[in-house]
């Protein structure tokens, strides 16, 4: 009886099993409703971008902005496409355009989402969102790119664009991600970590056709992004547009700081570019074309050209001399041509003449007391002693090494020492004749526009400056700025003898720079020309004003103009009247600069 018992409950068992075993069967391998509900119910991982921080001119003036743009996101393994004729119409691309893409998000992940089309513009988005519910595996990611009000200022504020594989490999943070946007130059580069925010993320339940049903577990898991810190630069920009404006059709450079605090309120390297056409899907076509230009638009010459300071070195032969008791304001020299060529002045000449009428002759035979001071009885020991002595003061006026602006890329320049003509000539075979061509400014000798402006300002704030620097404040918060940038840096010179030097530079004016004298404002300048083997010199011309209350510093660069008298001298008078009173009341010498009469 008990086995009869027992034989039925095993059979009812049994039967039971194969029913629930064939309904399991059913609903995972031929019923695919299940599935269907389920995809009907994904969860999509979405990350919210945060928006850069804007940037804001010292006058609150904006100058860059965001502008929202969309990536069109895949999921491979959903996407599916029957007409690929009339997807690319609609989008507009190429159809290996749409391969190259499928294929490239195939390649990073089967299952998670990547750009498919990326930076579609807002109203290129607003003609194909309606059509999107059409496509499976699809959905937008809302970004931005970078927008300028005015078209001014390309190489100071840089621009942002894709990170590359070796900029993820050194991203210690991890924060950044395959697609993401960096900044890539100028101060959307040294600033990167302050502008770029915090990203969020919201979990978003989606049907079959990619509509969104609302959030995951109510946006309980969701995070907010948190939108980048905003910069107020120290750059004017409407004294920045208005030297644009001067320099254009010419090559360059221009820098002007406050001497008081070491803000560059303008840097100009010409030619320019709009940097508007940095952004948004034509970026890569444009930079190919800019950076393929012969002109050089994208080399940033205020901190990577190097030039030899010309003439304009000679005060700081001057206050070097004199700091070492060699110069005084009644040492004369003859103005002897046989030493070295000059133009036609007065001779002989004291210390105030010389700078006034840059005289050659003086600097040769100056420059060799300073470094023949008969330490060795040796000549060449001799010169190598006092060579490596007379750079030691040199690169206390920012010279010779980098002055560490808030950019990448700035070039050091070069001061000459001794194991430099050692490897030239060979060590005890160089004396004197061999570098007097430093004595004004040219042989070995480079330096960087932006070390020749905060040159201007070492002059104008009698022996000291602060680093040069283009952010004044973070987030509103004017402490915020690197320490390096409020620190003041001596240049080891007696403030006295600045007296002497700023009398000189305001007299040389009616010397060499005739042009750039202004009638209620007193400019103190000096003139250079600095030699170019490879063609016309290049005209040079560094000032601060007013004299008496400094309160811009500037150096002008045109490159193969000649004479500093003529291009760089009346640029930089222009740009001076601009900044002190708001206006120009000299018309034809606007004129003068804008025609471009100078250029040979």
């Amino acid at each position: 009886m008990y086995t009869g018992r027992s034989l039925v409950v095993a059979v009812s068992i049994g039967m039971i099993a194969l029913v629930l075993l064939g309904k399991l069967f059913l609903i995972q391998v031929t019923d695919d409703s299940y599935l269907r509900k389920a995809e009907r119910n994904a969860i999509q991982r979405v990350v919210d971008h945060p928006y850069r921080g804007l940037v804001y001119d010292r006058n609150n003036s904006l100058m860059v902005f965001n502008d929202p743009v969309f990536d069109l996101m895949v999921i491979p393994k959903e996407f599916e496409l029957e007409d690929t004729t009339r997807f690319c119409d609609l989008f507009g691309i190429e159809k290996q355009v749409l391969i190259d893409g499928f294929n490239a998000a195939k390649n990073y992940s089967w299952v998670k989402p990547s750009p498919l089309i990326k930076q579609i513009s807002k109203e290129e988005f607003g003609r194909v969102q309606d059509f999107l519910i059409d496509y499976r595996g699809l959905f937008v990611m809302t970004r931005s790119v970078r927008a300028y009000p005015q078209s001014a200022a390309s190489n100071a504020l840089g621009y942002i664009g894709e990170i590359n594989a070796s900029q993820l490999n050194r991203d210690s943070t991890r924060y950044y991600v395959q697609g993401d946007y960096v900044g890539l130059s100028g101060i959307e580069s040294y600033y990167e970590p302050e502008l770029r925010g915090r990203k969020g993320v919201k979990y978003k339940l989606v049907n079959v056709r990619g509509i969104e049903k609302g959030a995951f577990k109510n946006g309980d898991l969701d995070t907010l992004s948190l939108p980048g810190e905003n910069l107020q630069a120290t750059i004017d920009l409407d004294l920045q547009v208005y030297g644009e404006k001067l320099m254009e059709g010419k090559r360059g450079s221009v820098v002007a700081i406050e001497p008081k605090t070491g803000e560059i309120l303008t840097m100009i390297s010409a030619p320019v570019y709009d940097p508007n056409i940095l952004t948004g899907a034509k970026f890569g076509e444009n930079y190919q074309s800019l950076n393929m230009d012969p002109e050089k638009p994208l080399f940033n010459r205020p901190i990577m050209a190097m030039y030899p300071p010309g003439s304009i070195f000679k005060i700081v032969q001057s206050l070097i001399g004199m700091q070492e008791g060699i110069l005084t304001p009644n040492t004369t020299y003859p103005c002897n041509r046989a030493l070295v060529n000059c133009h036609n002045h007065p001779s002989p000449v004291n210390l105030f003449g010389a700078i006034r009428n840059s005289c050659n002759p003086y600097y040769h035979q100056a420059f060799r007391q300073v470094i023949n001071q008969e330490v060795s009885s040796n000549t060449y020991e001799d010169t190598q002693i006092g060579l490596d002595k007379w750079r030691e003061s040199v690169m206390k006026f920012g010279l010779g090494s980098q002055l560490g602006i808030d950019m990448h890329g700035e070039k050091g320049g070069s001061i000459p020492s001794s194991e430099l003509y050692d490897r030239i000539y060979g060590k005890g075979r160089w004396k004197y004749s061999t570098i007097y061509s430093l004595s004004i400014g040219q042989g070995e000798m480079l330096v960087t526009p932006l070390q020749m402006a905060n040159l201007a300002a070492i002059f104008a704030n009698k022996g000291y400056y602060y680093t040069p620097h283009l952010i004044r404040a973070i987030d509103g918060d004017p402490s915020r700025i690197p320490e390096k940038f409020k620190t003041k840096r001596d240049t080891g010179i007696d403030t006295d003898h600045f007296d002497l030097i700023q009398d000189a530079m305001a007299a040389a004016l009616s010397g060499t720079a005739a042009r750039a004298i202004m009638k209620d404002i007193t400019i103190a300048g000096k003139t250079g020309t600095a030699q170019n083997p490879a063609g016309e010199d290049h005209s040079v011309f560094i000032a601060f004003a007013p004299k008496e209350d400094p309160k811009i510093a500037i150096a002008v660069y045109v490159e193969n103009a000649g004479w500093g008298g003529r291009a760089a001298a009346s640029t930089a008078s222009l740009l001076i009247e601009k900044y002190l009173t708001g206006e120009i009341n000299r018309p034809e010498l606007e004129e003068y600069v804008l025609q471009g009469e100078f250029i040979y």
